[in-house]
């Protein structure tokens, strides 16, 4: 009797080893996949210099962090669907107001990370016209644009509905880089360009640009960049939650990431660069980690 009371004890005790076990085992199952952060951006400058550097916090507080580019649209429609958790790039309140009002009950806006953004038409200082109603034949009545899924893009493509002395222009499509190559060789030879351009960005830095008056409006007025993030990130990572909603720059931080960039350095690395040289506004976006 007693060998088999023994017997039955020693079984439980090893049962609750194993249910333990278990249960260990799901934690740190469940630990793992807190640790995991997959963000979104569009392969403009501004969101490339943007998203590394907060990823690369994230990875620096133990996160597996994925950076994860794709088409405006798609973007949009992958935070929506909560197949990435989070991204730095929205441009309000207009560029992307349709994307906003589309997808609003299935995303969560953290607010703006920068303030004093722009966007428009944009011409080498040399060029001899200040306004978007005054083009009439520059640059063989060709706008450089970036890629066709941008809402800058379309907004571009339809400005002749505003603008009647646009009315034959044509629109090039292409990406953020090929614009800024395109500008970079016309400036170089003394011609006429016409690009879609945006500020931040390490171009005002580089060139004697100028906006385009754009007396209708149809690129708005001063923009901020957002941040959004999967509807239930809150809940599944806290961490993570709190460092977007928690980030905020300036004009200044942002373009002398670009830059270094534009440079030739690896995204990562001028990320890197950009943590360390500051350290305190970094520990204001990782205060509420535990």
């Amino acid at each position: 009797m007693r060998f088999g009371k023994l017997l039955k004890i020693g079984l439980a005790f090893a049962l609750m080893l194993v249910l333990a076990a278990c249960g260990s085992d799901d934690e740190g199952t469940k630990n793992k996949e807190k640790k995991e952060v997959n963000l979104v951006y569009v392969e403009w400058d501004t969101e490339i210099a943007s998203t590394h550097v907060v990823g690369q916090v994230l990875e620096d507080l133990g996160y597996d962090t994925t950076l994860t580019p794709l088409d405006n649209g798609v973007m949009w429609e992958a935070l929506a669907k909560g197949e990435v958790d989070g991204m730095v790039s929205a441009w309000l309140p207009q560029t992307h107001a349709p994307q906003v009002e589309k997808y609003k009950d299935k995303i969560v806006d953290l607010g703006e990370n920068l303030t004093g953004a722009k966007i428009g038409m944009v011409v080498p200082s040399y060029m001899d016209v200040n306004s978007i109603e005054d083009l009439t034949d520059e640059a063989g009545k060709t706008i450089t644009g970036i890629d066709p899924g941008a809402n800058m893009t379309a907004t571009t493509e339809n400005a002749y509905k505003e603008y009647s002395n646009l009315e034959g222009w044509n629109v090039l499509t292409s990406s953020g880089g090929a614009m800024t190559a395109a500008l970079s060789q016309a400036i170089e030879k003394n011609e006429e360009i016409i690009v879609t351009g945006w500020s931040p960005h390490w171009k005002f830095n580089a060139f004697d640009l100028k906006y385009l008056d754009d007396p209708k409006g149809i690129y708005g007025a001063e923009e901020y960049i957002g941040t959004f993030a999967r509807k239930g990130l809150k809940e599944d990572n806290p961490g993570a939650y709190s460092v977007l909603k928690n980030f905020h720059w300036t004009a200044e931080d942002i373009e002398s990431v670009m830059f270094d960039i534009m440079e030739g350095s690896d995204p990562k690395e001028a990320a890197k660069k950009w943590i360390k040289d500051n350290e305190d506004k970094v520990s204001e976006w990782t205060k509420d980690v535990k």
